[in-house]
């Protein structure tokens, strides 16, 4: 009995170990996703676990699983830092986005349902009713409407077959989030963003790939165009 109970506290112990590290991680990706931790900035492993009061191991495997992301880069004498973020990859970026949500969505739509239908009525009237802006006077991040944003276009895609060609989207996603935190500025208020996504929201739930598939494509186009407008000197 003692030994079955020893047993059991060893797994539990396990359990708790892997459910804080993935906890770390998911901490420290939206930090860096968000630009909470800028572009370049240093990762020390004590200065992170005193940040999100953990001990080092959850905060070396959490950095490991972002370095092998392309969110965190290891160097041999300096240590971990945040990726950099390059200006001039961001036409690629913006390319392979688009083609690969362009396999997604229209894998997504073929699989459309009802339940997706209706998760994207609700999103849309949440995005209609959100400011984007916390600022009338200059733009100023909404992270309520950016939740209810980065909700709308995963649910566009949620009915794909293919696990991966998801996570791929999702990846490209969080590398375009970074940029368009870095360049926000009051220019995006002069864009109605809201029509886009209804345009595109339509398409898809009457099925009509192609006319949602290209309008996917200009949605992105436009803001990878503002985006380099902004791109710091």
């Amino acid at each position: 009995m003692v030994r079955k109970l020893a047993l059991n506290d060893t797994s539990a112990r396990g359990v708790t170990s892997v459910t804080r590290a993935s906890a770390v991680y998911e901490q420290l990706r939206s930090d860096i996703v968000q630009g909470v931790l800028a572009p370049g900035s240093k990762l020390k492993v004590e200065a992170m676990g005193t940040r999100y009061a953990t001990g080092a191991s959850p905060i070396r495997e959490a950095l490991s699983r972002l370095s092998s992301e392309g969110l965190v880069v290891r160097t041999e004498l300096r240590g971990f830092s945040v990726a950099p973020l390059n200006w001039d990859e961001l036409p690629t970026l913006t390319q392979n986005r688009i083609e690969l949500e362009s396999l997604t969505l229209r894998a997504s739509i073929e699989k459309r349902d009802q339940e997706m239908e209706e998760e994207l009525v609700l999103l849309m009237h949440r995005l209609s009713r959100m400011p984007r802006s916390l600022s009338t006077e200059h733009f100023e991040p909404n992270p309520a409407w950016e939740t209810l944003h980065n909700e709308f276009h995963r649910v566009l895609l949620s009915r794909c077959p293919s696990r991966w060609l998801k996570a791929f989207c999702t990846n490209l996603a969080d590398e375009a989030y970074r940029f368009r935190q870095v360049a926000a500025s009051k220019s995006f208020s002069s864009r109605n963003v809201n029509a886009e996504h209804m345009a595109i929201f339509e398409a898809a739930i009457e099925g009509r790939t192609d006319e949602a598939v290209l309008l996917l494509a200009q949605h992105y186009t436009k803001t990878s165009s503002v985006l380099k407008s902004q791109a710091p000197d």
